[in-house]
């Protein structure tokens, strides 16, 4: 097993930000490696709600279901998805950020835990982990671009 994280400051209200990273069809305009997405339940998002992503990965495009399984809103975002023979569990954690009285924005940890399903895919975990870890840091400066607009 793996973990990996990155942390940035987004400059957007925690609920704001929340809203925008919990809906699964907003995931290809902020996280690094995601090229399409879909809700494949209906609303309201929250604890089992599911989506199919084609992801990017290591030069090759996999189709994937996240499965929404930790939803606090405002606070905590958990993703859970697993694709050949790799199980990953996204968690993102929002805490209001305060710059001398006045709301400043929203400290954004992301991170992630990698481990093989069976030993064949152990060496592979390293692999996925190390493109992950750059995958984080650049989806937290598309994040925090998004909403500097």
């Amino acid at each position: 097993m793996r973990e990996v994280s990155a942390t940035a400051v987004i400059p957007a209200p925690a609920d704001e930000l929340f809203g925008f990273i919990a809906e699964p069809t907003n995931l290809p305009a902020w996280q690094t490696g995601i090229v399409a997405a879909q809700r494949t339940t209906p609303d309201p998002v929250g604890v089992g709600s599911r989506a199919t992503v084609v992801r990017e990965l290591m030069g090759q495009r996999l189709s994937v279901e996240l499965v929404l399984t930790g939803y606090e809103p405002g606070r905590r975002l958990v993703l859970e998805s697993g694709a050949s023979g790799i199980e990953v569990v996204a968690t993102l954690e929002l805490e209001p950020e305060e710059a001398a009285g006045a709301a400043a924005g929203t400290r954004l940890r992301f991170g992630m835990t990698i481990r093989a399903q069976n030993v064949f895919m152990t060496p592979v975990e390293g692999m996925v982990a190390s493109a992950a870890e750059q995958d984080l840091a650049n989806s937290l400066e598309r994040l925090r671009a998004h909403f500097a607009d």
